[in-house]
């Protein structure tokens, strides 16, 4: 298979897992958080508070903010990135429209709450854990959703925050005007829309990281073997992977021994643990979890460099 049909492959998988991400996120939107007039974050939160205000449809309001911010990023994130986010908001305005149309609705023309009254706070939690695993499948595959999302990708771009991070900060002044807006009734009714759209903002963006950062969660190993050298050759020629390989010196045996250290994805693990055991069953091996690994087929460091250190250091 040349490089062309494998780029081909490589977007039309993103393609589809974005869509699906996308309905994945449509469906906990307008099944478990649209009845109960619960109030998120993001470009879709201001597009709710519009049509809960207003009656204003909420793909709508969405397609017009998302054009707009489109503009002001493409310069930032580029075309490739924005290609996919471009498809992510046309596909997320059709699918919010028709999920609502498909939405049952009682006699007095509201959405039937599907967990029945007073579930508010349940209905989030399920609506908001969708929500923020579906956001995740569209970044983990080179997607946006747009909104406030190409917001948090252009300042993860260049900056070591997560997305989820960024995302906090730009939902918080979204759900905070909701103690403006009228329809939402008294004082105390608006506090409680603020409320619960700070525990949506919580809950769906800690979905996001938790499953963004499952994926390229990192183990370190340390493989004491007689047997390195195999090991080594195994991992380096089957898995395609790097091995260091550091001298030990044995405190009791008081022997000079080789010691394989070998950082990889946690999912990589039990094929690693599964080569050690064919050649060695006997060896020693420790397995850590590492808090971030940066470099070659690893995550970049997103750390800006003054120019004049840069050139103190070079010099």
């Amino acid at each position: 298979m040349n490089n062309r049909h494998k780029y081909i492959l490589s977007e039309a998988k993103d393609y589809l897992f974005i869509t699906l991400g996308l309905m994945l996120y449509a469906f906990g939107w307008t099944v478990f958080l649209l009845p109960y007039q619960i109030v998120t974050g993001g470009v879709t939160g201001i597009a709710a508070i519009v049509y809960y205000a207003s009656g204003i449809p909420i793909e709508d309001t969405y397609f017009v903010i998302n054009v707009l911010l489109l503009v002001v990023a493409l310069k930032i994130l580029g075309v490739k990135f924005l290609m996919k986010t471009i498809y992510a908001i046309f596909a997320l305005s059709f699918i919010l429209w028709a999920a609502q149309k498909v939405m049952p609705v009682d006699d007095a023309g509201h959405y039937v709450k599907i967990l029945g009254e007073g579930q508010d706070f349940m209905s989030l939690l399920i609506g908001c854990m969708l929500t923020g695993t579906s956001l995740a499948i569209v970044f983990m595959n080179n997607g946006s959703t747009g909104g406030t999302d190409i917001i948090a990708a252009s300042v993860n771009k260049y900056y070591n925050f997560s997305l989820g991070q960024v995302l906090i900060a730009v939902d918080l002044c979204i759900i905070g005007s909701c103690l403006f807006i009228p329809e939402f009734g008294d004082t105390i009714g608006r506090v409680h829309k603020v409320v619960f759209g700070l525990c949506t903002m919580v809950v769906e963006n800690f979905m996001l990281d938790y499953v963004m950062n499952a994926r390229r969660e990192s183990v370190q190993f340390m493989i004491f073997s007689k047997k390195y050298q195999e090991i080594a050759n195994a991992i380096g020629t089957q898995m395609d992977h790097g091995v260091t390989i550091l001298d030990g010196h044995g405190w009791y045996t008081g022997q000079d021994m080789k010691v394989l250290c070998i950082l990889a994805k946690k999912r990589e693990s039990v094929s690693i643990f599964r080569l050690i055991k064919m050649i060695d069953p006997n060896a020693f091996v420790s397995q850590s979890a590492v808090i971030g690994v940066y470099g070659e087929g690893f995550d970049e460091m997103k750390v800006k460099v003054p120019k004049k250190k840069k050139e103190a250091v070079k010099k």
